[in-house]
């Protein structure tokens, strides 16, 4: 359910581009992010930070798009999102517990060492500075209808792979015994 709110405003842009083109769509994204930090707020008493943040780019960059009709603002925010999420993982890298423990750790065992944590950190970044680079080459290389289907199936999908691949290499880092309860 939570994967759906959070990718509810960005399958609103699409279905909006397609029916009445990028101006709208922006609309409905800001309209979107809005009512999911309101929806978030009412159910848990919180908005998550990436919520926040999230929202706070699609108010900024949709208002820039919607003011200068000019959609290189909207195309632009997923690049400068990533860097952002790259930026905090690189600041949290070498500090004692990079970012990605403190989120994950309690779900892993406490014995995994340093080295596996900040190397996962390392993959996380390379990821979204790939994400942002690609966004890039993609609004600027192709017309809008091609970033718009790629920001939403082509960013998924290379998410989805990510995610895959992480967790091969977190279950390749968990002791023996907590593979063998597994199985």
């Amino acid at each position: 359910m939570k994967l759906l709110t959070d990718f509810l405003p960005i399958i609103l842009f699409f279905v909006a581009y397609k029916i009445h083109g990028i101006y709208t769509a922006t609309e409905v994204l800001i309209v979107a992010a809005i009512l999911l930090m309101t929806w978030q707020w009412w159910r848990r008493g919180r908005i998550e930070t990436m919520t926040w943040v999230s929202t706070l780019l699609i108010l900024i960059f949709g208002g820039l798009t919607l003011y200068f009709h000019n959609d290189t603002f909207i195309k632009i925010k997923p690049s400068i999102l990533y860097l952002l999420f790259a930026g905090v993982l690189f600041f949290t890298h070498w500090r004692e517990q990079p970012l990605l423990e403190r989120l994950m750790g309690a779900q892993l065992p406490a014995t995994l060492p340093q080295s596996f944590w900040r190397r996962l950190n390392t993959y996380w970044i390379t990821f979204f500075v790939f994400g942002a680079v690609l966004n890039l080459v993609v609004a600027y290389s192709f017309s809008t209808g091609i970033w718009v289907d790629f920001k939403l199936f082509g960013m998924l999908g290379i998410t989805i792979i990510f995610v895959l691949f992480q967790a091969v290499v977190i279950s390749r880092a968990l002791p023996q015994e907590i593979k063998d309860t597994d199985s």
